[in-house]
This record gives structure tokens, sequence and C-alpha cells, in this order.
């Protein structure tokens, strides 16, 4: 059997499953690939997001509430190893590197979200707090928004 890839990362595992949790979020209300460029650190956290017009701050209100919701849903954060091709039915492939291992581990938030990970997560979204959209700013089709959970 093949080894998972090695972990270069100590994430904070309430801010990197929010992550998990906006990234569908957007894909959910703006059609928009998951996040292509993240920075998640324990006090604040960014993401970018590639869009073709920049989202109202109505929008960006609605962003930070339903990712509030889920959150206040408990759901658990389960993990699975699957091959390959048995990921690629169910999540997008295309941000993993190219030496990537056979045997996969997908991460799902409740029935929310499900995505290739090898981080830290927490075991219940209820471990992770209110998240807060401190700012966003968007250029040339890149929206990137600021974030923090406590």
């Amino acid at each position: 059997m093949d080894e998972l890839n090695e972990h270069n990362k100590t994430e904070y595992p309430p801010m990197h499953t929010a992550e998990h949790i906006l990234n569908q979020t957007m894909v959910r209300m703006f059609g928009c690939p998951r996040s292509r460029n993240a920075h998640i650190e324990r006090k604040k956290s960014k993401c970018d997001y590639l869009l073709p017009v920049e989202p109202t701050a109505e929008q960006m209100t609605e962003v930070e509430r339903t990712v509030n919701e889920v959150i206040d849903r408990h759901l658990p954060v389960t993990c699975e190893l699957m091959s390959r091709d048995e990921a690629g039915k169910i999540v997008d492939l295309s941000k993993l590197p190219e030496n990537v291992s056979e045997k996969l581990r997908i991460v799902r938030v409740g029935d929310y979200d499900a995505c290739a990970c090898i981080g830290a997560h927490v075991e219940n979204t209820s471990e992770i707090g209110h998240f807060r959209l401190l700012n966003c700013d968007y250029a040339d089709g890149r929206l990137r928004v600021r974030f923090k959970v406590p």
C-alpha cells in the first residue's frame, strides 16, 4: 500500500477546518473553484478566489453568515483513505501536486464539504467558534478574503 505524502505544515485545526467551509461556501455561492492560494495561520488567514465580478458587501455578509450557519450545525469532520481514482470521482484533484501518493485522505465536513487534504482539522465544527470576515479586496479577477476564528 502506498504511503500518504509527507505534510510540511502545522495548521491551527479550527482555522483550517473553517477554510474548508469557506471554500465550499464560495463554490456554492459564486460557482468559482476552491481557493487557489491560501495562507492559513492561527491569528488570521487569507484565501484568494478567481471571480469575474467583484462580490457586493451584501454577498460577502451572506458568505460570513453561511459559514457560521454551517459551523453551528455541529457537523462531524471525518477522514477517509481512498485511491486517487476513487477520490477523483467525488472531489476536484486539480490542485494536488504531481508527486501525490496513490492513496489520498478525503476530509469531509458533514454533508457540506469533501476535499483531499492532509492537514489538521477539528473533529466537529462546534470546536471552531465564530467565523469572522475581516476584509476583502478585489483586483484583476482575484478576490482576497481575510478571516479569523477565535
